[in-house]
């Protein structure tokens, strides 16, 4: 199985993080993917064939796919989906819509034309094209979300939310209604996702020689909060995770 991070195209870099391609080669193996909060929602093409906007990640849970197939992953800037698609976020969280049924996919045939592009420059040429649509209309991004969730995730989740609050002028009840809406999760809940995604991201790759020296270095009391997170947002342990998941990295 092979695995590669596209740089987004500059007419699509205001929306998209990263894309993500994973290929499996081999028709006789089944694989499992887990999917794990990191704050981003993402589009995911499957083979062209299976097209499908996912929320926020909060619980974990598993992609079970089999055979041969060319997975493409189009991670969103939490602080777009509302502009990009005019739906609230918080109904998003933890599931997913098939987009091959909304507009402006089913208008340019998108989910027949990414079957019948059976290479990856086209079908991410094909998906560019379609963020470029949806950016389209005039809307305007919520600067104070933008400013927000850019923060919070360049800290790793460590800055205070209390200091942006006061920065954006609105109360607490303000900020978690615009955090919802916007992103499909409370502030302090998204902070919390960033923080473990980049221990996550350390550990994920080993980038370590002691578990407390990541949970040290990304804001963690101790290596056990870091494991109760770990447990939280995957359901496994870090060696366990690391034994299962080889084949991803």
């Amino acid at each position: 199985m092979n695995t590669q991070s596209i740089q987004p195209d500059v007419s699509v870099a205001d929306y998209i993080s990263n894309i993500l391609v994973i290929e499996n080669l081999d028709p006789y193996c089944d694989v499992a993917l887990p999917l794990i909060a990191n704050g981003y929602p993402s589009i995911v093409s499957l083979n062209g064939d299976y097209l499908q906007l996912y929320g926020q990640c909060v619980k974990p849970a598993e992609l079970i796919l089999r055979g041969r197939f060319m997975m493409i992953a189009y991670f969103i800037y939490p602080h777009t989906l509302k502009t990009l698609f005019g739906i609230d976020a918080k109904e998003l969280t933890d599931l997913h819509i098939d987009l091959s049924l909304t507009q402006p996919a089913r208008g340019m045939r998108l989910q027949e034309q990414l079957v019948n592009a059976v290479a990856l420059p086209a079908r991410v040429q094909l998906l560019n094209t379609y963020i470029q649509k949806l950016a389209a209309p005039v809307r305007s991004l919520h600067e104070g979300i933008l400013y927000a969730t850019d923060t919070i995730r360049k800290s790793d989740g460590l800055v205070s939310l209390k200091d942006i609050q006061n920065e954006l002028h609105v109360t607490e009840r303000t900020f978690q209604r615009l955090f919802e809406f916007h992103v499909g999760i409370p502030p302090k809940l998204f902070s919390k996702i960033c923080q473990f995604n980049a221990a996550f991201q350390q550990i994920n790759y080993q980038q370590f020689s002691r578990l407390t020296d990541v949970a040290y270095q990304f804001g963690y009391a101790d290596q056990s909060h870091l494991i109760r997170d770990f447990q939280k947002f995957t359901l496994t342990s870090p060696g366990e995770y690391l034994k299962r998941s080889a084949p991803y990295r």
